[in-house]
């Protein structure tokens, strides 16, 4: 170990630290953490302090690890996941079944999909707490964003416990109205702003517009699907977002996209009881 003994070393300055290294700036790593950039800078620098070594290389807006600064990081990490997972052993009772578990997952997902299993742990295990966030952006297991996560891509790598959940396909969609009076080469089209450009399904249905406009733009799926159902154009939706009440009609299509359904969770906490009931949870719901 570099420096001095682990001993001296104050966990909540290692925290700072490897916010720091995650995010790249002072600002960065104050808003991952709720605290003012003058906290952290104060933090790396009594763990500098501690160690005897410098760790970052403050030339510039965004900060640069040091040699050291990058060892230092990678245990850091690790430390982070082993402190998550005593912390939800210490929230398990052995009597009772407690913890807070908190999941990340798409917005359209989330609303759709995660609502009837998260509601079946709420009554059959009333000590698990739940928080969800309806994100795009793939939140960190390592920097305990996050327990759970469901994802529509696999992770690369990482020390994860992987489930696939299942498929779900892309089509179009637009009302019967709009299909009977606007010829198919005038169709105008309904989409994500820029933030999703590279994702599938944007791609997808920018190939099939060839050409034609894409002129409502949203980052959120069900103001798509919404302004389709009041016969806005022709939008791209997975066919779970769809209902009998929203007066949309499928178009088929020669290839319709389908995407893949994950559960990822950081392998050391798979098996804390709060979490396991939410994954059997997520697991019997989403894997119909």
């Amino acid at each position: 170990m570099i420096g001095r003994e682990f001993t001296n070393i104050d966990w909540d300055d290692l925290r700072h630290f490897l916010a720091l290294a995650q995010s790249g700036t002072l600002l960065g790593a104050a808003k991952q953490l709720g605290v003012e950039h003058a906290t952290v800078s104060r933090r790396i620098s009594s763990l500098e302090a501690s160690l005897g070594r410098k760790l970052v290389d403050r030339r510039g807006r965004r900060i640069s690890l040091t040699q050291d600064g990058e060892q230092v990081a990678r245990h850091a990490a690790i430390v982070a996941v082993q402190t998550a997972a005593i912390e939800q052993l210490g929230r398990s009772s052995t009597t009772e079944l407690r913890g807070h578990v908190r999941i990340s997952a798409p917005p359209a997902l989330s609303s759709v999909l995660l609502a009837q299993p998260i509601a079946a742990v709420r009554r059959d295990h009333p000590g698990v707490e739940i928080t969800l966030v309806g994100e795009k952006r793939l939140a960190s297991l390592n920097r305990r964003e996050a327990d759970i996560a469901v994802r529509m891509s696999r992770p690369e790598d990482g020390d994860y416990s992987i489930v696939k959940l299942g498929e779900t396909s892309f089509h179009l969609y637009a009302t019967k109205t709009y299909l009977e009076t606007v010829a198919p080469q005038d169709w105008t089209f309904i989409g994500y702003d820029e933030t999703m450009n590279a994702s599938p399904q944007q791609l997808r249905l920018i190939e099939l517009a060839a050409g034609r406009p894409i002129a409502v733009r949203s980052s959120v799926l069900e103001f798509q699907a919404a302004t389709a159902s009041f016969g806005a154009g022709v939008v791209m939706l997975p066919e779970f977002a769809v209902t009998e009440s929203s007066g949309l009609q499928r178009i088929e299509t020669e290839r319709p996209l389908t995407r893949e359904v994950w559960l990822v969770v950081h392998s050391d906490i798979k098996d804390v009881p709060s979490i396991r009931v939410v994954i059997d949870a997520l697991k019997n719901v989403l894997g119909e």
